[in-house]
């Protein structure tokens, strides 16, 4: 019997928090102020979607969940390093993450850069030092898609434009493009990994995947952009309202709360509708209805 999408997402939630307990350093081993905050940064906090995104592109290519269980881990790795970067000063300069203070906050602004260097190394380090695929030159595309997904061509490059287009009035495309790479990359690579893990697909498969990945990526960033204009601080576990205040080019800003909730139905429909004639596809569905359903 299958079980519903609340308790299997409960599941796979304690499953990646157990892992990365397992996997991050000990608190214990020299530097321990490091190791401290490196583990204050990831655990118990966050909705795991990307490794939840992960485990449920394994299941439709039916792949090992301790394989899934890895690059998950490494993509919520990558992900938590971009959070203590981007709440630091120079960037977002915020204070509140996940319902606590900022890790630059808590530990001081060096170790919070020391940080995010750490995370993004020890991803990494998973992803060469487990056995992920059959063969070595498909492990090998898999580095190089999270690479690719995290650097100036993916997330950081998103960041770059954010940063460079505060006050500034973006049109449509401009703001997709930021936000395709800035959040739709990870979120990208965290589907392709997950089913890379598993049995290899058709072309029109794998392309269908893609389609998919790209329109959550882009609906989980036009709810995130509604959910800071909308819900206060102790829904959001994070400074609501911070995008206007710092003048961002937002979909809100540009659209409306109306028209931005249209777009985000209409994204979550294109992502269903390339998943038809999937097989075992159920729950990216439903990760679907949660990304786009969590406000509205």
């Amino acid at each position: 019997m299958t079980i519903d999408f609340l308790s299997w997402s409960t599941a796979l939630q304690t499953r990646t928090e157990s892992a990365l307990e397992q996997h991050l350093p000990n608190t214990t081993t020299a530097p321990q102020t490091l190791h401290q905050a490196m583990r204050y940064s990831v655990l118990g906090g966050g909705k795991r979607v990307r490794p939840l995104l992960a485990f449920a592109a394994g299941e439709a290519c039916q792949a090992d969940p301790a394989r899934v269980e890895i690059v998950a881990c490494a993509v919520e790795l990558i992900h938590a390093y971009s959070l203590v970067h981007d709440d630091m000063p120079c960037m977002d300069d915020d204070v509140l993450r996940r319902g606590k203070p900022t890790c630059h906050v808590e530990f001081g602004e060096a170790t919070a850069l020391l940080v995010g260097d750490s995370l993004q190394s020890l991803a990494f380090e998973l992803l060469a030092t487990t056995t992920l695929s059959d063969t070595p030159t498909q492990q090998l595309a898999m580095i190089k898609l999270l690479a690719h997904a995290s650097g100036s061509r993916g997330m950081a490059g998103g960041q770059a434009i954010d940063l460079a287009s505060v006050g500034v009035a973006l049109s449509l495309p401009e703001l997709e493009f930021m936000h395709i790479h800035k959040t739709g990359a990870l979120i990208r690579a965290a589907v392709l990994l997950g089913a890379y893990c598993g049995k290899p697909l058709s072309e029109e498969q794998f392309a269908k995947l893609d389609h998919y990945a790209k329109c959550v990526g882009l609906a989980f960033q036009v709810v995130d952009d509604i959910l800071d204009a909308e819900a206060p601080t102790a829904t959001l576990g994070k400074t609501a309202g911070k995008d206007a205040e710092q003048n961002k080019p937002t979909y809100v800003s540009l659209m409306g709360i109306a028209a931005a909730k249209t777009f985000a139905q209409e994204l979550h429909r294109d992502a269903l509708d390339a998943l038809n004639g999937f097989d075992h596809s159920q729950r990216l569905r439903e990760l679907a209805d949660f990304i786009v359903q969590r406000s509205f």
